[in-house]
């Protein structure tokens, strides 16, 4: 089975129709000095595409750094462009607790995708086979994947991945570890043979040199099976992310790097399986190089939807939590909710003296300013005070100098405008005012002497209130500013 060698032909069909890629723009090319490396770099080279060889030492045999120099004296004799870099993938399994597997994995694409960007690279080209297919899609059967994990890797996965902005192609997925083989003996290409992939500590080892073997025994034809049935569940799953990313645009309120804000209501008319959908979804924004999001991942989010006034934040995997607040779901990157970019803010612990007039810059953008009126009576603006909650007007002769823009202190008071005033804890006012917790800490508070006299965005105080005595103004703005 699988006698023969590597089809340029089909080859080059599927570099420009699975892969999408062109002749014109540099490759980097993941080239190990294996077989399978060897062959992709032998047959890109041989059709044309302007290719850079990019080889990571993970420094985990004593035998690599030779193995690095046989890969950088191929790349010379093909005169093309060749990087070599040496990290120490043991040390950094320890520090970030990693396995072995894991960490040379994350090391090697944080490597290839830096020589892309470097590069200005269309692309970065792997040299998985159809075998690592087999292997992969067994892989995450074993380890209780779903649909998505069942299809196993794509010709193409596009920019994310790994943070890189250029898509990761695998044009020898189709390919056979035989077919390649024999294309090595052909061209006269000697590979390096790594001795650790005979190591059946390594799962990935057993799956191949135990499992498929065995497996064998009940269908001679199981790897071109479970080949197929990937190929097969890859379109299914195709149509599925269509209705995913139509969903999405329903559910997502925002998002950014450390979070990812979802519609509550939304999530919940939608069935269990495109829950997982969305939530898988919103999983792989923020991890994605994560693999093996299991059923039991899933189901955790689907029940805690389904319960979530038992408990309004929960961890979940990888890092990642799930927040409920206000009809909204958080799935944040660490143990905190975010701090939200229209939310005005002031560091903790902070005065800052606000001259009239004059200036401050706030965090997240924010600024704000002060001005100083003459009236002949405060009447003439009460129309308009009430209309913009982050403008205030305020009596100047009832404020002292400097005012101070501070955040909250404990014990803080608050005599707001139409209490006839009385006073109250900030923190009930906040309560009745249904701010969130989450802006409280550093909500921005002006503040006269020991009282606040105005807090952005909902109401000044009753002592500083504008009245027919009033003859002298001071006009406060907090807003953003753009691009801030």
């Amino acid at each position: 089975m699988y006698n023969g060698s590597v089809d340029l032909q089909d080859v080059a069909r599927v570099l420009s129709s699975e892969c999408r890629l062109n002749k014109t723009q540099p490759l980097v090319v993941g080239v190990s000095g294996g077989p399978d490396s060897l062959c992709l770099l032998d047959v890109l080279i041989r059709l044309g595409y302007p290719v850079i060889v990019a080889h990571l030492d993970h420094a985990l045999r004593a035998e690599s750094a030779v193995e690095a120099r046989r890969v950088e004296a191929f790349a010379r004799s093909r005169q093309v462009p060749c990087v070599i870099e040496r990290e120490e993938v043991g040390e950094i399994a320890k520090r970030e607790r990693l396995s072995i597997e894991e960490a040379a994995r994350l090391v090697r694409y944080r490597f290839l995708f830096a020589q892309a960007e470097r590069f200005s690279a269309q692309a970065v080209a792997v040299a998985h086979t159809a075998d690592d297919q087999v292997e992969t899609v067994l892989m995450h059967l074993l380890r209780g994947a779903g649909l998505a994990g069942l299809c196993g890797m794509s010709y193409r996965s596009e920019p994310g991945l790994w943070g890189g902005k250029q898509p990761l192609v695998r044009p020898l997925l189709g390919v056979w570890r035989s077919e390649v083989l024999e294309y090595c003996h052909q061209q006269g290409l000697q590979p390096s043979f790594d001795l650790s992939n005979q190591d059946t500590t390594f799962f990935r080892n057993r799956l191949r040199l135990e499992l498929i073997p065995y497996l064998t025994t009940y269908n001679p034809q199981v790897k071109e099976v479970l080949w197929r049935m990937a190929q097969a569940l890859r379109g299914d799953y195709e149509v599925l992310q269509e209705v995913t990313r139509s969903v999405w645009e329903r559910c997502c309120l925002r998002f950014r790097e450390d979070f990812v804000c979802l519609s509550f209501p939304e999530l919940r008319r939608l069935s269990a399986g495109l829950q997982r959908s969305v939530l898988r979804k919103a999983i792989a924004h923020l991890r994605p190089g994560l693999r093996d999001i299991d059923f039991r991942v899933a189901e955790k989010g689907l029940s805690f939807l389904a319960q979530p006034v038992n408990a309004r934040a929960v961890d979940w995997a990888a890092g990642l939590r799930l927040y409920l607040e206000d009809e909204r779901l958080f799935v944040v990157a660490g143990n905190r909710l975010p701090v939200e970019e229209d939310w005005p803010q002031v560091a903790q612990g902070v005065e800052l003296s606000l001259q009239v007039p004059g200036r401050l810059s706030l965090l997240q953008g924010w600024v704000v300013e002060a001005q100083s009126l003459e009236v002949k009576g405060g009447s003439e603006l009460l129309a308009g005070a009430g209309k913009d909650a982050y403008q205030a007007w305020l009596d100047a002769d009832c404020l002292t100098m400097p005012l101070v823009v501070r955040s909250r202190r404990a014990g803080d008071r608050f005599e707001p405008l139409g209490l006839g005033g009385h006073t109250m804890k900030l923190s009930d006012f906040w309560i009745n005012a249904a701010l969130s917790p989450r802006a409280r800490p550093g909500w921005p508070l002006v503040v006269s002497g020991e009282k606040i006299a105005w807090i952005p965005g909902f109401r000044p105080a009753h002592f500083c209130r504008l009245t027919e005595q009033t003859r002298r103004v001071v006009h406060l703005i907090c807003h953003r500013e753009i691009g801030g």
